[in-house]
Formats: structure tokens, C-alpha cells, sequence
């Protein structure tokens, strides 16, 4: 079974890469998932206090551990030259315990799933900067894990954890902040 490593909104900043990514060791994942704003804060975001593009290119590039990534609004074409893993993609999907994924920055979908998803699916996407994971009335999770590095409305930095049916949005120190078992159908704060 693979324990899976979702973060969103990194905005260029190195020092907050830097710890998910020891979040990332400490999980012992097998896969981490970026669901795009990978290297620039855009004009609606402050200037993150480390911000650090280049150094963010350097981190991504030299880590030896598989990477899944999707484009967000504040990604672009020249982002794709300097990373050395594939990021333009709006959208991914995968299959994890017969359950379809799809993952998504969210800008383009406003919050809503897309209507091909079945009950059961998990819909996974950044951009609003804010945790959640919730079941829309069609049974499809919807799963946020946050911006490690902007966090809104008074979260703090979040990452999510995928494993064994499970999903957990957890803190960047590691403590759990919103977790879900997916087979019971409901999200325990």
C-alpha cells in the first residue's frame, strides 16, 4: 500500500519547501503529489517571508523521490523549463484502493468536482489555501490540504496524508489538524 504525500501553494518559498519535505521523510511516504503555485506568490499573494524561487527549483530538482505535479494559476510555460519533472498538466488522475483521484490546482473548477467523478472518488485540489476534506452530496471526498506556505483565514501551514483509506490533513509539525476514513463515509475533526 502506498502512503501518499499531497501539498499545495508553495509560492517560491524555500524554507517551507525545506519542511515538507522533512514531513515528507518523517511520513516515510512513497509519493508526493504538488497540486501546483509551485514557484511565484502571484500579485494577490503577499511575498511569502522566504521567498526563494531559485532555491525552490534546486530543492524539487535534487529530490530523488517520485513527484506528481499539476499546473496552478500562478504556474507557467518557463516554470516547465527549469523543473525536471512534468507540471503543466491542469489536471491528473490516478487509481489508489479502487477509488479514482483526481487532482487539480482548483482555479478552474471553482470548488466543485468535476461531474464524471462517481461516489467514492476524491477530488483533490489547492488554490483557496485553506484545509478541508468534506463529501459533496454526490459522495465525492473533496480534499484541500491547504498552502504550506500562505495559509488563509487563520489555518496554519497543512499538508494531507493519503494511506490505507485514510486521509489526513496534518499541520507541518505533523499533528493532525482534519482526518476522514473514506470506507466509514465521514470526516472526523
Amino acid at each position: 500500500m502506498k502512503k501518499i504525500m499531497f501539498i499545495s501553494d508553495i509560492h517560491g518559498a524555500s524554507r517551507c519547501l525545506e519542511e515538507a519535505l522533512k514531513a515528507y521523510d518523517q511520513e516515510e511516504a512513497d509519493q508526493l503529489i504538488i497540486l501546483g503555485d509551485i514557484l511565484y506568490h502571484g500579485p494577490r499573494n503577499p511575498l511569502p517571508e522566504d521567498y526563494n524561487p531559485k532555491g525552490v527549483i534546486e530543492q524539487l530538482n535534487q529530490w530523488n523521490k517520485p513527484i506528481i505535479a499539476v499546473r496552478g494559476n500562478c504556474d507557467s510555460e518557463v516554470d516547465q523549463m527549469v523543473l525536471n519533472f512534468r507540471m503543466m498538466e491542469t489536471e491528473s488522475r490516478l487509481w489508489i484502493d479502487e477509488k479514482e483521484v483526481f487532482m487539480t490546482h482548483g482555479h478552474r473548477y471553482e470548488n466543485t468536482p468535476p461531474v464524471d467523478l462517481v461516489a467514492g472518488s476524491l477530488f483533490f485540489q489547492g488554490h483557496t489555501h485553506i484545509p478541508m476534506i468534506t463529501k459533496t452530496d454526490r459522495g465525492v471526498w473533496h480534499i484541500n490540504p491547504g498552502s504550506i506556505t500562505l495559509p488563509k483565514e487563520g489555518h496554519p501551514k497543512t499538508y494531507c496524508i493519503y494511506e490505507n483509506k485514510k486521509i489526513t490533513i496534518k499541520t507541518i509539525e505533523g499533528d493532525c489538524y482534519f482526518e476522514a476514513c473514506i470506507d466509514e463515509g465521514k470526516a472526523l475533526v
